[in-house]
């Protein structure tokens, strides 16, 4: 054998490339699409710098700016996903409440919002209505108003049928500052319900796949939520809706932007056990699985019980639960304890398992 070998030739590998994706990209992957590091990496070096601006750097979910002696949040969001219906919702009713959660995740009440239509050459009007009629009954049970908007058609077999845009604003009230940064140690970690369920109802119907149960998306608008929250306490740290790159995306976001650690008791995350099966069949980790009708937050300790309390009497906080607390160690990192004892790092996610879900 080892003459043979020897009389071999040697192996070239200047053409070989590595399959991984890898940071430093020449081009637009679609990883940088999903909410993990990669997103944050194209926010931070090619859009941040390019646009400047203070009110930009802290990089929440919706922008909180003054105007006429107002605080406002303002935020806009696209919405690609596929198919455009799905258990439990549609691309319509995402385009409404995925806006309507971003500016409530500063504690805004939302009021207007924008909408932009992206139309490929040849779609159905039939489908163009279903979708147009969706989004307006998502905005009329989200108490907010589409006020203005936008067409655009490209040609066929650009457009998967139709993507939308919106973008909304809301008024934020006094004495509440909800943001990434303000995350502290001491604070209690609470999560509004079970997660997962939304990432895993549009794969499952787009690719065909059965669980033995119907999952549904858990899209919801959760400004009612929030206000139960901050009748409680206005002293709300971080609200987030963990959406793209799921729970795990969201609570790395928060560390690094505040430089406290968090630390999960694994167990305690609620995960439908549907989803977990699900999960467990196709090998993913229902941590990175996206949401759109979960919030997470992170309040102080002498006010957590209160603060489940109210979401607990709120029909979308019926399954709210404690799943863990900020530390002043390992700054900027999240990990998880296990049910075994042990730990392990829970980290930014590099893209995304489940493309084009929101």
């Amino acid at each position: 054998m080892a003459d043979i070998a020897r009389s071999l030739p040697a192996p070239d590998f200047s053409g070989w490339t590595c399959p991984a994706p890898l940071r430093d990209q020449p081009r637009v992957v679609m990883g940088h699409g999903g909410g993990g590091a990669l997103s944050a990496e194209l926010v931070r070096y090619v859009f941040a710098p390019a646009f400047g601006g203070e009110v930009l750097s802290g990089l929440a979910d919706s922008a909180t700016v003054t105007l006429g002696g107002a605080r406002l949040a303002f935020s806009t969001d696209s919405y690609v996903v596929r198919p455009l219906f799905f258990p439990g919702g549609s691309i319509g009713d995402l385009a409404v409440n995925g806006t309507v959660n971003d500016l409530a995740m500063s504690g805004a009440t939302p009021a207007y919002l924008s909408c932009g239509f992206i139309l490929e050459e040849g779609v159905e009007m039939s489908l163009v209505a279903r979708v147009a009629e969706a989004l307006g009954a998502a905005a009329r049970a989200a108490g907010v108003e589409v006020v203005t908007g936008d067409t655009k058609v490209v040609e066929a077999g650009h457009g998967d049928g139709l993507y939308v845009n919106t973008a909304g604003i809301g008024l934020i009230p006094d004495g509440v500052d909800i943001r990434p940064q303000r995350a502290a140690p001491d604070d209690v970690v609470i999560v509004s319900g079970a997660i997962g369920a939304h990432g895993v109802a549009v794969m499952s119907v787009r690719e065909g796949l059965e669980f033995g149960v119907e999952i549904e998306s858990d899209t919801a608008a959760l400004g009612g939520l929030v206000e139960a929250v901050l009748r409680v306490t206005t002293d709300v740290h971080v609200l987030r809706d963990p959406t793209r790159g799921g729970l795990a995306a969201a609570l790395n976001e928060i560390a690094a932007a505040s430089g406290v650690g968090v630390v999960l008791q694994e167990r305690a995350v609620p995960v439908p056990p549907a989803v977990a099966n699900a999960c467990a069949v196709l090998g993913l980790d229902p941590m990175y699985v996206a949401n759109e009708g979960r919030l997470v937050a992170f309040v102080p300790r002498a006010v957590a019980e209160e603060v489940l309390a109210a979401m607990r009497a709120h029909p979308l906080g019926a399954g709210a639960a404690v799943i863990g607390e900020c530390v002043p160690d390992h700054a900027g990192m999240v990990v998880a304890r296990t049910g075994l004892g042990g730990t392990r790092v829970v980290d930014l996610p590099l893209g995304e398992q489940l493309p084009r879900i929101c």
